[in-house]
């Protein structure tokens, strides 16, 4: 620091200057001399230089001296309360972050602005529903919101999974006439494909091209994604096609856009084109093409690439890794070499790993390992309720209810409860969320009439319930009428009432489609010589003409 004479004499107006100085560089030997001498000089009460103190410690990695700073003020402004926010989600510390963010709106005349927004963000990344509830409020009642804390609204909803928020927070932005610019499109994009909001998905690619925005890969990737999810492989091979650089993340969204849809053959074809032109596969790409070859059940090509990331890419395996291969191996029927190979991982196996064998049982008998896999499952993961439901799956197929009603005990003793189905479709600028059993909606008693229709047409083709698809050893006729009314039956039945006939029916489902909606989803596309895409928690299913893409498989 050069020493002060007299014709040189720092104030409150120079020294926030240095210790933003000290900040950029990261120099906290040279912040703690200066900020030693404003205290010597009384400037330390000041707002600015406290503001700028504050920001200096944040940015070096102190993020108590920060708060010591912050906790002295006599008087904040939102600066200060941003400044600090900031301090802790920059250094990792997010409930501190977020306390002081409750803090801060909890006060009478706080007023949280641009900068609040996006202090907090970096906080949020994980959050509780009630602390994200807690950042919307903050957002309603900010008078001007710009541009910046309509992002960090949107990012927030996307990173924590709340699609359904995110694409309708998305539509109020285009409401209130907010220009959205490409960080806006590529954070709502996600969710769009998440939900298969395709009209709302292909609007946002008509706004990228209007204004310009491409070549841009970023938007490009999450275009190339959108449409894959949406269950538009068209789509997104043309984006793809269209694009005039690609890199490894853009090969390996249409690696696995063609996995997912039932095309391992061709994922393999694309996986082997991106190693023609040069570019090195990373541990992602690894996964994509590995799961597209579990979906086409391509045994000995999934073999050669897992050996061949780990000898000549020498890209160490990852729990994603072990489990496409445990899947692979499994729906293959291979279920003991699928157990062998568990047995010999570098690592420990996690849940994945485990619930993929469990999964492979699931369609081939071999309840002794699929035992070791439950109970493997219940000491890793003791209160997630799908490994439980796979287990009285298992029961119920082997006629064993006495078993069955074992583990629903277990789950009842332990406070478990099964997560409800849930389907979701878009129709205009709305998403529509169905349920089993749902009579909430304002068509409830139209849909139902539709779904009778249905069933009672594909009756006639020779449909039966898949009774043991319910899980409960019940009588017949009870299992049958709990079956007709499982969300992605009402989902299809309430499209099909309110689209043209020929129009592509879109269904997102929370869990794995039931082997009877699926059947019913084959007899439904033949009568009304339309596509079905149901797309559940491992992949999409095209259904044509009675026919699906995953060969009945998933």
């Amino acid at each position: 620091m050069r020493p002060r004479g007299p014709a040189c004499s720092p104030d409150n107006y120079t020294y926030p200057l240095a210790l933003k100085s000290c900040a950029a560089s990261k120099d906290i030997l040279l912040g703690l001399q200066i900020h030693s001498a404003v205290a010597k000089l009384g400037l330390d009460a000041n707002r600015y230089v406290a503001h700028s103190a504050i920001s200096m410690y944040a940015r070096c990695s102190r993020p108590e001296d920060a708060y010591r700073v912050f906790d002295g003020m006599q008087s904040r402004d939102v600066v200060s309360w941003n400044a600090m926010i900031s301090g802790f989600a920059r250094a990792a510390l997010f409930e501190r972050a977020v306390e002081v963010f409750k803090e801060f709106v909890a006060l009478p005349c706080s007023i949280p602005d641009a900068g609040t927004m996006a202090s907090i963000l970096p906080a949020m990344g994980n959050a509780k529903a009630e602390d994200i509830i807690l950042v919307r409020k903050a957002f309603n009642e900010m008078q001007l919101k710009e541009l910046i804390s309509w992002n960090a609204m949107l990012t927030i909803y996307a990173n924590n999974e709340y699609h359904v928020k995110a694409v309708e927070l998305f539509l109020r932005m285009e409401k209130d006439g907010v220009e959205p610019d490409s960080m806006t499109l590529a954070t709502v994009l996600p969710p769009c494909g998440e939900l298969s909001a395709f009209s709302v998905g292909k609007r946002i690619h008509e706004i990228i091209k209007r204004k310009g925005m491409l070549p841009n890969l970023l938007l490009e990737n999450a275009l190339t994604d959108m449409y894959a999810s949406c269950g538009c492989l068209k789509d997104a091979r043309e984006v793809f096609d269209s694009m005039s650089a690609r890199d490894v993340i853009s090969w390996t969204s249409i690696i696995s856009a063609y996995g997912k849809h039932g095309h391992g053959r061709e994922a393999v074809d694309l996986f082997e084109e991106m190693l023609g032109q040069g570019l090195e596969p990373d541990s992602i790409a690894f996964v994509a093409v590995l799961a597209a070859c579990s979906h086409a059940g391509l045994l000995d090509v999934g073999k050669r690439y897992f050996d061949s990331m780990t000898c000549r890419y020498h890209i160490t395996p990852r729990a994603e890794h072990y489990t496409c291969m445990v899947d692979l191996l499994g729906r293959a029927g291979c279920i003991s070499e699928a157990y062998d190979f568990i047995m010999t991982m570098s690592i420990e196996p996690n849940e994945r790993v485990w619930g993929a064998l469990l999964q492979a049982r699931r369609m081939h008998s071999n309840m002794d390992i699929g035992l070791v896999a439950a109970d493997s499952l219940f000491r890793l993961v003791p209160q997630q309720t799908g490994y439980y439901v796979l287990l009285s799956n298992m029961y119920a197929r082997a006629g064993r209810w006495a078993d069955v009603t074992s583990v629903r005990s277990v789950m009842a003793n332990k406070g478990i409860k099964k997560l409800p189905g849930a389907s979701i479709v878009e129709l205009g600028d709305r998403v529509h969320t169905f349920h089993i059993g749902d009579r909430c909606h304002p068509q409830s008693e139209i849909i139902y009439q539709k779904l009778d229709e249905l069933l009672g047409r594909i009756r006639g083709m020779g449909y039966n319930p898949e009774v043991e698809a319910t899980l409960h050893d019940v009588e017949e006729e009870d299992k049958e009428g709990h079956l007709s009314v499982h969300s992605e039956k009402l989902a299809i039945a309430f499209l099909l009432i309110n689209t043209r006939p020929g129009t592509p029916i879109r269904v997102t489902m929370n869990l794995r489609t039931c082997g009877d909606c699926h059947l019913a989803a084959k007899l439904i596309s033949t009568i009304t010589r339309g596509e079905i895409i149901l797309k559940d928690t491992n992949r999409i299913h095209h259904i044509v003409q009675g026919a699906c893409s995953c060969g009945d498989y998933w």
